[in-house]
């Protein structure tokens, strides 16, 4: 079973996908971060790679993504990759993963490509005001990714908020649930973890 969880930066998909993990078995899940699919930067150089905009969707090896998962879907096993966000370069290092009873997909663009949209028996959208989300983002940035306060600020308005208008509130249609971002929503999710657990023997 494939599960599609997107939404904004700092929208909370990451959370959401942590407590169904909890709830249905880390022996049974394989989450998919589109993050650690970003096209790899490491030939370009480093002063360049900081004006990427990577909240398009062409930043993304949307093909390698999509193969990805269905080899898992398939039954096969698949070499993840590992994104140096300091760097913007993929790893030469790759993380095993074997195919498991649920896929997890997770990412701000991944229900912007009709064929990845085909394969998810489940798209779940996590939606959160604006504000808490850009206070997020510049929270984990700094602490996870080694940025600046002023270089998230500027990546915010340059690429963020405009390829959010853009893409990823637009793909909020797509989706068969939304879930709150802030507050109490452990009962959805809930009732999202039954759903999974009828689909999945």
């Amino acid at each position: 079973m494939i599960i599609g969880i997107s939404g904004g930066t700092g929208a909370g998909k990451t959370t959401v996908a942590q407590k169904i993990i909890e709830e249905i078995g880390e022996s049974r899940v394989v989450c998919l971060p589109q993050d650690l699919y970003y096209r790899d930067l490491g030939d370009m150089p480093v002063a360049d790679r900081a004006q990427i905009n990577f909240d398009h969707p062409d930043a993304y090896d949307n093909a390698l993504l999509l193969y990805q998962l269905e080899t898992l879907q398939s039954g096969r096993y698949i070499d993840r990759p590992i994104y140096n966000f300091s760097t913007h370069s993929r790893q030469p290092e790759t993380t095993h993963v074997e195919p498991l009873p649920v896929i997890l997909v997770e990412g701000i663009l991944i229900f912007h490509y009709p064929r990845m949209r085909q394969l998810m028996d489940l798209k779940i959208f996590v939606d959160c005001d604006p504000d808490i989300r850009f206070i997020r983002r510049l929270q984990r940035d700094i602490r996870e990714r080694g940025r600046s306060v002023e270089s998230v600020i500027s990546q915010y308005l340059s690429t963020v908020r405009p390829m959010h208008q853009q893409y990823v509130a637009p793909s909020m249609h797509c989706a068969d649930i939304i879930l709150p971002g802030t507050g109490d929503n452990r009962a959805a999710v809930d009732r999202i973890v039954g759903k999974i657990r009828t689909g999945v023997p």
